[in-house]
């Protein structure tokens, strides 16, 4: 099973969301192809009704703990309740463009 796989499942079975979205945006990155480094999370569930966002992006970093302590480098979070999923159109900010880690000024 792939890493975007294992992601989208892990999150289907804990949050049962009404909307799911896991891209993986490691092309984006300096990093070689097929690396499933760099992920962006969209999902908007129930669960999340009363909950701060600092307590929604702990709770997605606590389910995918395994995955963010092995090959996820980076995590881009979007977690929603179904009433505000709706009400931004299901729309999420667009990634920020790579800075080249740690080749970032050696040219």
């Amino acid at each position: 099973m792939s890493i975007r796989q294992t992601i989208t499942h892990k999150l289907e079975i804990d949050l049962s969301p009404e909307h799911l979205e896991v891209i993986d945006e490691s092309s984006m990155h300096d990093v070689p192809p097929g690396a499933e480094s760099h992920f962006k999370v969209v999902v908007a569930a129930q669960r999340f009704d009363g909950m701060g966002r600092v307590a929604r992006h702990r709770l997605v970093n606590q389910i995918l703990r395994a995955e963010l302590s092995g090959r996820v480098h980076a995590l881009a979070v979007h977690a929603m309740t179904p009433d505000e999923y709706f009400q931004a159109a299901g729309r999420s900010p667009a990634s920020p463009a790579c800075m080249g880690g740690g080749r970032q000024g050696s040219e």
